[in-house]
């Protein structure tokens, strides 16, 4: 990468090094390549200006840092993920002999809750169906998330027992512990599960039931935009969508 640089603009200041040029000698060098390799080239040579900048010289402006070749070097790559089935998720909860287990999978699946947010539940945090989520990841002071009944009451039951105070977490296991259980809990059915599946289904299932797109992006997942929201949807299959116009029409 930066031999080619140094062979084709040698001849150039630091400060010469527009936008425009970068933009014409990474056309050159991944002209007819996989968008990945012009992704990883276009990586390369951002880390190399900003090593200049940070360790030699500290008014340089790096050029990969225009929008315009972000958006033409690192486009976003959109994943149509494989949603599980209800029968599936409920199937997974069902055998799952601990309560505990049983409660993490349920938060996640029910509510559209991320497994770093069932962590860290406490006591202080359960109002009956409605939970307060403490230092979300979007940056807002909090976040509400709300939970069918029957799951609430085996939560707060289950709290009780088991937090000695009201800050105490609820489910005091490890992220790594968390995610195998998820793996093992999915193993025993036969599907392959890790904790955002949980999640995606929540959104999935709430979606193809007839909840508003605005109900699932804003209450269950708690997004800003409905544009991340959408990514979360599965793709809908042959067999599913011939069953929905069926039911439609049929």
């Amino acid at each position: 990468m930066i031999a080619p640089l140094c062979r084709d603009h040698g001849n150039l200041e630091l400060e010469e090094l527009t936008a425009d040029i970068v933009q014409a000698f990474l056309e050159c060098i991944t002209n007819g390549r996989k968008p990945q390799t012009r992704k990883i080239r276009f990586a390369h040579l951002t880390s190399f200006f900003n090593f200049v900048h940070n360790n030699l010289s500290p008014d340089f402006q790096n050029p990969c840092s225009s929008p315009m070749l972000r958006k033409l070097f690192r486009p976003k790559i959109t994943t149509n993920w494989n949603i599980i089935e209800k029968e599936a998720v409920d199937e997974v909860i069902f055998r799952s002999s601990k309560i505990r287990n049983r409660l993490i999978l349920e938060l996640m699946a029910r509510g559209g809750m991320r497994i770093g947010e069932v962590l860290k539940l406490t006591p202080n945090d359960l109002q009956d169906r409605k939970l307060t989520l403490r230092e979300p990841k979007s940056g807002r002071e909090h976040e509400v998330v709300f939970i069918p009944q029957k799951v609430a009451d085996r939560l707060r039951e289950y709290a009780a027992k088991g937090c000695q105070n009201n800050e105490d977490r609820i489910f005091p296991i490890s992220y790594e512990t968390a995610r195998m259980m998820v793996a093992k809990a999915g193993k025993m059915v036969g599907v392959p599960l890790r904790p955002h599946d949980l999640r995606r289904y929540a959104a999935t299932y709430a979606s193809r039931s007839g909840v508003p797109i605005e109900i699932v992006s804003k209450v269950i997942l708690r997004h800003s935009n409905l544009s991340t929201t959408q990514r979360y949807l599965g793709k809908i299959t042959d067999t599913e969508a011939m069953k929905w116009i069926e039911n439609l029409y049929g």
